[in-house]
């Protein structure tokens, strides 16, 4: 008897889960309040993100209309930026993990 040929044997590799949500990007909210000016959240979209006029205010009767409008997403730590920038002008922002 010759020798003896082995197949080989397919090893599944067992990656532990990973967080698929680290990999989802953040989001800015901005909110509804009964305070600002529309025009002036239109400006605040404009001056700070340097959204032309048309999506400014597109994303403005969104907060009005709808209650609230994600402004901008990314990293966290970008979003909490945006989130604290959102607040320096007077308006209500939250920030959360898009879905």
């Amino acid at each position: 008897m010759g020798p003896m040929s082995v197949a080989p044997i397919e090893v599944e590799k067992h990656q532990p889960d990973e967080d698929v949500r680290a990999e989802t990007p953040w989001v800015c909210i901005v909110w509804n309040d009964p305070i600002n000016l529309m025009s002036y959240v239109t400006y605040v979209f404009q001056s700070y993100f340097g959204y032309p006029k048309r999506k400014a205010e597109k994303l403005m009767h969104d907060v009005h209309n709808k209650g609230r409008a994600v402004v901008s997403s990314g990293t966290r730590e970008e979003m909490e930026r945006d989130t604290t920038a959102m607040h320096g002008f007077g308006l209500w922002a939250t920030l959360q993990h898009d879905k």
